[in-house]
């Protein structure tokens, strides 16, 4: 990698590597050079409006994806693949807060965080890429959906609001959606990819707590009201609904009280699920 020497020029390195495999290294050794304390926090620099892009997978919009499955093979594949897509679209996203909102005046702590989430985000797509091979298949092997990136470009000009969208929206479905994925890859006798998302599923608890916390903190300190603040920014910026059945143990461990996320439930307009 170039000799970045500052967090959000090195966060912008990782936006614009274009190969998913040396994405995902890459991020790791900017995690690695943030922990050793050779990058400084500085300022932000521009951050592409979006990240480079493999040639593959095809990218597609939701609505024209084919229906997930988990019957034979083939179905874990296609589950496998989504997943990796996701995964490999949430270390771009942890590198863009981290990169975009390098100026705001937060705590160390704050960048710490997110750039831990971003090597978690990394190491995830490496498993499974792993578990792809092991199914003699590979990222970008069959289509992938183009509206992951959305929650980024609409708050691209507020942390509050990135902070509502990605780990309090986003990241907290994974969690409503991820155990009954275990259970049915249990089910078709694949314990390793199983054993894959499980460790996703622990360290994604402890990013929507993240999210959470810094959320609560910036409310704190612009006099806002948590819950109000992310009701209305969550109808303001984000183009879905709240599905439910919600995983409230799992939310409740990640700090995510149901007043935040249940009255939302039905109240914004039907769409395509976002992740």
């Amino acid at each position: 990698m170039a000799a970045a020497s500052a967090l959000a020029e090195a966060a912008r390195e990782v936006l614009l590597c274009g190969d998913a495999n040396a994405k995902a290294r890459l991020a790791r050794e900017v995690a690695a050079r943030w922990r050793a304390g050779e990058l400084a926090t500085g300022r932000a620099v521009p951050m592409p409006d979006r990240p480079n892009r493999p040639a593959r997978p095809e990218l597609r919009l939701p609505r024209d994806m084919p229906r997930r499955s988990f019957k034979g093979v083939r179905g874990r594949i296609a589950l496998l693949h989504s997943l990796a897509h996701i995964e490999l679209n949430a270390i771009d996203l942890a590198f863009d807060l981290a990169g975009r909102f390098a100026g705001e005046d937060m705590p160390h702590a704050f960048f710490d965080d997110w750039i831990g989430v971003g090597d978690d985000e990394a190491r995830h797509f490496a498993m499974l890429q792993a578990r792809l091979a092991a199914h003699d298949a590979a990222y970008g092997d069959l289509p992938a959906h183009d509206g992951l990136w959305q929650a980024a470009e609409e708050t691209r000009h507020d942390l509050i609001a990135r902070l509502a969208v990605v780990p309090m929206v986003l990241e907290a479905r994974g969690l409503d959606v991820t155990p009954a994925m275990i259970a049915r890859l249990e089910a078709a006798g694949d314990r390793e990819s199983a054993q894959v998302l499980e460790t996703i599923y622990t360290e994604e608890k402890t990013h929507v707590e993240a999210g959470t916390r810094w959320f609560a903190f910036l409310c704190g300190k612009r006099g806002l009201a948590p819950e109000a603040e992310f009701h209305r920014l969550v109808k303001k910026h984000f183009r879905g609904a709240l599905k439910p059945p919600f995983n409230r143990p799992a939310r409740d461990a990640a700090g995510l009280p149901p007043g935040f996320y249940e009255p939302l439930a039905g109240d914004l307009p039907a769409a395509e699920e976002a992740s």
